[in-house]
């Protein structure tokens, strides 16, 4: 069902305009933005759409395709605990952040559908902040730069729905195509890069490890709370104000304070923001190999010392499971490694191209989805009516 006419079904009108988001894959930087560290993301051509028209009611009405509708006073929009890790608690941040920055939403009526999957890593979540947001925002009559629009989605995200993510995947979804993004200034620094895996004979790909990310919050809090207390070992309120000598040279009295997992979690965020440098120059140069070198490096990073494959003492690994058969099939070329936030949902393998058809067929008890880097970020879409 595409957003105009699922709109015109569910509300007995037409849109007045349709917003679309891609998903995003982080293709470097494996939970640093949190620390204000450095990414390389792509936009993927897997889209998340949500058709809009305001109502002048005062309240929110939004609907999703498979997945129901609700509600919302608009006269009230501070965070409400019952709502934490719902739909209405992303809508309500979102009215919220637009209100925050002058929009006047008098209402609105949204039906939100497309292809983004829910707890797959593609950031739904992000696209489903994003969507919301462009569609009050028309409403209020505002309008939002990339960044602004990154950052109240986000904040929709981090205070209302409860999830405490870093800029990285709504920065990604709102920009489009491949972009390194250091978080180091207080305005994100985004750099638009060139990647084809076309030209390079591979293509990129998502092995689905069977297990979803719905119980598995506080495994992914974890992580920038610990990177954090490392941090305020040092008196800094985030990693990239630490320097890597730093924490070498007080190991013994930052693993008795924070932990040693703690440790090796800071450990992985600088080494992993040297990678990403290293990556950003490949593709700068079209260095496709050393790009890949340094994605397997990665990979082993975020399992030996960021420790987000493996769920902590649990019997089934089904992370760990789908990065092993991914390095059988690839017979030691391509490269793969955790995808986002880790824990479960997929690992991301670049397959030659000429061996895809075998990669498929020997991964056929998982679920392999090639994707494609889309040019598009976030905005208004052109429809016919």
């Amino acid at each position: 069902m595409d957003a105009y006419s699922g709109f015109t079904g569910a509300f007995g009108a037409k849109p007045e305009a349709v917003f679309a988001s891609p998903g995003r894959t982080e293709l470097g930087g494996n939970h640093t933005d949190h620390q204000r560290g450095k990414v390389i993301a792509a936009a993927v051509d897997i889209f998340m759409h949500a058709a809009v028209r305001a109502n002048g009611s005062g309240r929110l009405r939004v609907i999703s395709e498979g997945h129901g509708g609700f509600e919302l006073d608009l006269g009230s929009l501070e965070p409400e605990e019952a709502e934490r890790f719902t739909s209405a608690a992303m809508a309500r941040g979102a009215a919220a952040a637009v209100t925050a920055r002058g929009g006047h939403i008098p209402g609105a009526d949204i039906f939100v559908c497309g292809g983004v999957p829910a707890g797959e890593g593609l950031s739904s979540s992000a696209c489903f902040g994003i969507v919301l947001t462009l569609a009050l925002a028309h409403c209020a009559g505002l309008e939002l730069g990339t960044l602004e629009l990154a950052r109240a989605a986000q904040f929709a995200e981090n205070v209302y729905y409860g999830k405490p993510s870093g800029l990285m995947d709504q920065l990604a979804c709102a920009s489009g195509g491949v972009s390194a993004i250091d978080f180091g200034p207080d305005d994100p620094a985004v750099e638009r890069l060139r990647l084809s895996l076309e030209e390079n004979e591979h293509t990129l790909c998502l092995v689905y490890s069977g297990a979803g990310h719905q119980e598995l919050t506080e495994e992914y809090a974890a992580i920038p709370r610990e990177m954090g207390e490392v941090a305020r070992f040092f008196g800094k309120s985030c990693l990239r104000e630490v320097s890597e000598l730093e924490l070498y040279e007080n190991i013994d009295a930052v693993r008795e304070k924070c932990g040693d997992r703690a440790v090796l979690r800071a450990g992985h965020f600088f080494s992993e923001e040297r990678r990403v440098e290293k990556e950003i120059e490949a593709l700068r140069s079209g260095d496709f190999e050393q790009f890949l070198a340094c994605v397997r490096s990665s990979g082993r990073s975020s399992a030996m010392y960021l420790q987000n494959l493996a769920v902590p003492g649990g019997a089934a690994q089904p992370m760990l499971i789908a990065q092993a058969a991914s390095e059988y099939a690839l017979r030691g070329r391509g490269a793969v490694r955790v995808h986002g936030g880790g824990f479960a949902g997929a690992v991301q393998a670049f397959v030659p191209t000429r061996d895809l058809r075998r990669f498929v067929h020997e991964l056929a008890p998982l679920r392999v989805v090639p994707l494609k880097i889309t040019p598009h970020g976030a905005g208004q879409i052109q429809v016919e009516a």
